[in-house]
C-alpha cells in the first residue's frame, strides 16, 4: 500500500515531535516508543520539562506501586495547578487566548490578559459563594468562552469541574450532577442550533431544584443579555456576580498532583452514567504530549476542535492554552447554513488545527464538498479525527478534497482516560483507514480472549495497556471501594487496561480500530466489528447511515442491520442485494446481515456516537436504560416490532 502522505525530512525536522526524539537521544520513532513506555520515570520527566509545566515535581517521577497499570503514580509528591499552566504568559503566544464563534455569526475574542481578568473575578465570586478546595463547581453550558473560564476559575481554587452541554434533559443533568453534588452551577439561559433558539430558563430551575447541594446557581446569558433569573433558586447573571470582583487579583491554587481536576461521565446507555474522575496533573501531561509531539501544537497557533461540552475533546481543546496556543470555539450546527462553516472559519480564523468527528468527514464528503478548489487552508497543518473509525474513503477525502499536504492525525483513546492510546504522528506517513503510531508513553497492545499479545499476522482482539500512563483516573465518583472502576478496566486481564475496543495491528506498526468490543457482533461464534460493516454500507448510493446489532436467534446471534436512506428512497429487493454482495465482496460472508429493515433515523449518544446497545436492547426486548444519554431517544421507537425480525 503506497502512503496518502508522507512528510518531507525538512518538515519532519521542524516538527516538535523530531526535536524531542533528538533532545532525549533516540535514533527513530520506534525507538522513541520503546523508550517511552521501558522507562516512563525518564519519559515522563523529560516530558515535564521539555513542555515547561509550572508546579513542584517532588522528589518521585513515577512510583510504580504494585505493578498493575492500575497501580502506578506519578510525581506523588508533586503540585501542580491547571489553571495557573493554562493561564501562563508563554513566549510566542498570539495575542488572542480565546475566539468564540456562534452559529449566527457573533464573534468575540479575549486577549490573554482579558482572560486571566475574567477567571480571577470568577475565582473570587466563587470563594464568596463558599466554594472551597475539592468541592464540585458544575456546568450546564453550550461551547461557549464562559464555560471555559468557570472551569478555569474553579480549578484556580482548587474545586473540581463537571460539565454536560445544553441540550441534555433535566433528568439526565440530575443523573450526573446528582451523583457529584456542586456546591455552584453555572449554567445558560439557552442556545442555537440549525437557526432555532432553545430556551433552558425552566430547565435550569427544575435542575436547581432537584440539586440540593446548589448554593448559588449563575446563569450566563447566551440568548438575552439580561435573562431573567427570578424563577431560579439562589439565581443570579453571570455579569451582576463578577462585577463586584472585578480587578481581583489572579491567584491559583497548587494541590497534590492526584487532586480531581473534573469528572467526565460515561454515555449511559447501559445504565446510570459513570462518574470517572481525573486527577489534575495526569490530563495536563497527557494532553501536552498529544497535542505538541504528535499534533506539533505550538505557541501562537490557533486551534479548533468541534465539540460539545459534554464530550471529552472539550478538555483536549482547553489545554492548547497550556501551550500558548489561541482556543478557537465553534457553538452550533457545523453544516449551518452549510456544509462549509467549519472552512469558513478555518479560512478566516487562520487555524492551524482543525479537528472534527469521522463522522463529521463523512458527512461533508457526501455533501460533495471541496475545500481545496474554495478555501485558502494554507495555514492548515493537521486535521485530526475521532470520534468513530475514519474509513478508508474518509482519509483520501482529505488529502483529495480538502488539504493534500496536512497531516492527518486520527486519533483514539476515550473519556475514560481523558486522552489517547493511539493517535498521529507528524514524522511518519499516512496510510489510508489506518492510526499512524500508538502514543508515546502508553505500551498499547493487543489481546486474544486468553490475555496473549496478537501481532498483525494474528488478526483483532481486545486493545489494551499495560503500563501505567499518568491520566488513569483516580476511579468513578461515589465508588468508594473501587470496585465498580476495577470491574470497568481490570477484571478482565488482570493488572492491564481493557479499553473495551476492537483493534488490530498493521503491518507498519500502526492500528486499526474496529469499534467498540461491547459492540461487537458475535454471529456464529465469529467476532465482528461493526465498523467494518458500516465501512461497506455507508458507502452505497442512497444510504445515508447504519446500524448494524446482534438479534438473538435459535440458541444463536444473528446479524441485522437497519439502514438509514436518502428522502423518497425506500428499501428494495435490489438495494438489499447490493448491501449483501458489497459486504459478502469487501468483507467476507459472516458480514452479511440476516435480516435488513429500513429506519429514518438512528440513535446517537449527544457526543454523537450511534448508540448500538440501545438499538440491541430494543430489537431484544430489553428495557433501555437511561435513554437522557441519547440525543434522540425517540427514534428508539421505529426499532420495536418489527415484521422483517420475526423469523
Amino acid at each position: 500500500m503506497q502512503p496518502l502522505w508522507t512528510p518531507s525530512p525538512e518538515r519532519v525536522a521542524a516538527t516538535r515531535m523530531d526535536q524531542f526524539r533528538r533532545m532525549v537521544g533516540q535514533p527513530d520513532a520506534a525507538a522513541l516508543h520503546d523508550w517511552s513506555v521501558c522507562e516512563p520515570a525518564a519519559f515522563w520527566q523529560r516530558m515535564w520539562q521539555y513542555a515547561d509545566v509550572i508546579g513542584e515535581q517532588g522528589d518521585v517521577a513515577f512510583d510504580p506501586g504494585d505493578g498493575s497499570v492500575r497501580g502506578g503514580r506519578f510525581f506523588p509528591h508533586g503540585t501542580v495547578s491547571y489553571a495557573e499552566n493554562a493561564l501562563a504568559h508563554r513566549e510566542g503566544a498570539g495575542e488572542e487566548a480565546l475566539v468564540a464563534i456562534s452559529e449566527h455569526g457573533e464573534r468575540r475574542s479575549y486577549t490573554w490578559a482579558q482572560l486571566r481578568a475574567e477567571v480571577a473575578a470568577l475565582a473570587r465570586a466563587l470563594v464568596i459563594d463558599g466554594v472551597k478546595p475539592g468541592d464540585r463547581v458544575a456546568a450546564y453550558m453550550p461551547h461557549v468562552a464562559e464555560t471555559i473560564i468557570a472551569f478555569l476559575a474553579a480549578n484556580a481554587i482548587g474545586a473540581t469541574f463537571t460539565s454536560t452541554s445544553s441540550d441534555f434533559g433535566v433528568a439526565g443533568v440530575v443523573d450526573r450532577f446528582g451523583q457529584t453534588t456542586p456546591t455552584v452551577l453555572v449554567a445558560a439561559d439557552g442556545y442555537r442550533y440549525g437557526g432555532k433558539q432553545f430556551d433552558c430558563l425552566p430547565r435550569i430551575a427544575e435542575i436547581a431544584a432537584q440539586l440540593p447541594s446548589l448554593q448559588r446557581t449563575i446563569v450566563v446569558g447566551v440568548l438575552n443579555e439580561l435573562p431573567d433569573v427570578s424563577t431560579i433558586p439562589n439565581g443570579v447573571r453571570w455579569a451582576d456576580h463578577l462585577a463586584p470582583h472585578r480587578g481581583a487579583a489572579l491567584t491559583c491554587l497548587r494541590m497534590p498532583v492526584d487532586q480531581p481536576i473534573y469528572i467526565l461521565y460515561s454515555s449511559g446507555t447501559t445504565g446510570k452514567p459513570k462518574c470517572i474522575t481525573h486527577r489534575a496533573l495526569g490530563v495536563l501531561l497527557m494532553h501536552l504530549k498529544e497535542q505538541q509531539l504528535h499534533c506539533d501544537v505550538r505557541a501562537g497557533d490557533r486551534v479548533l476542535y468541534f465539540t460539545t461540552c459534554g464530550w471529552m475533546m472539550w478538555n483536549w481543546l482547553v489545554s492548547v492554552l497550556a501551550s500558548g496556543a489561541t482556543a478557537v470555539l465553534y457553538d452550533g450546527n457545523p453544516a449551518y447554513p452549510n456544509a462549509s462553516r467549519l472552512f469558513d472559519i478555518a479560512e478566516r480564523e487562520r487555524l492551524t488545527l482543525l479537528g472534527v468527528s469521522a463522522k463529521y468527514i463523512d458527512s461533508v464528503h457526501k455533501a460533495g464538498v471541496r475545500p481545496v478548489d474554495s478555501h485558502d487552508l494554507s495555514a492548515l497543518r493537521t486535521v485530526c479525527s475521532t470520534g468513530s473509525p475514519l474509513s478508508e474513503e474518509g482519509f483520501r477525502w482529505v488529502y483529495e478534497a480538502m488539504k493534500p499536504d496536512v497531516h492527518l492525525a486520527s486519533i483514539s483513546g476515550g473519556t475514560d482516560l481523558c486522552g489517547c492510546f493511539v493517535g498521529g504522528d507528524p514524522t511518519l506517513p499516512v496510510y489510508a483507514g489506518e492510526i499512524q503510531a500508538p502514543s508515546l508513553g502508553m505500551a498499547v497492545g493487543v489481546y486474544s480472549p486468553e490475555g496473549r499479545p496478537l501481532t498483525a499476522a494474528d488478526g483483532k482482539g481486545e486493545l489494551v495497556c499495560t503500563v501505567p500512563f499518568p491520566s488513569v483516573p483516580v476511579g468513578f465518583w461515589g465508588d468508594a471501594d473501587g470496585s465498580k472502576f476495577h470491574a470497568a478496566y481490570f477484571d478482565r486481564f488482570p493488572g492491564v487496561w481493557a479499553h473495551g475496543d476492537f483493534a488490530s495491528w498493521t503491518e507498519r506498526g500502526g492500528m486499526i480500530i474496529h469499534g467498540r468490543s461491547d459492540a461487537t457482533l458475535n454471529a456464529g461464534g465469529v467476532r465482528i466489528g461493526t465498523a467494518e460493516i458500516y465501512a461497506q454500507v455507508e458507502h452505497i448510493t442512497g444510504v445515508v447511515e447504519a446500524v448494524a446489532v446482534g438479534q438473538e436467534w435459535d440458541d444463536d446471534t444473528r446479524i441485522v442491520l437497519f439502514v438509514k436512506l436518502q428522502d423518497g428512497l425506500v428499501l428494495t429487493a435490489a438495494l438489499e442485494a447490493e448491501i449483501r454482495s458489497k459486504l459478502r465482496a469487501n468483507a467476507s460472508p459472516r458480514h452479511v446481515p440476516a435480516r435488513i429493515a429500513q429506519v429514518t433515523d438512528v440513535p446517537r449518544t449527544r457526543s454523537n456516537k450511534i448508540s448500538e446497545l440501545a438499538v440491541a436492547d430494543v430489537v431484544n426486548g430489553r428495557q433501555v436504560r437511561n435513554t437522557e444519554a441519547l440525543a434522540n431517544p425517540e427514534c428508539l421507537a421505529q426499532f420495536k416490532h418489527r415484521p422483517e425480525l420475526a423469523n
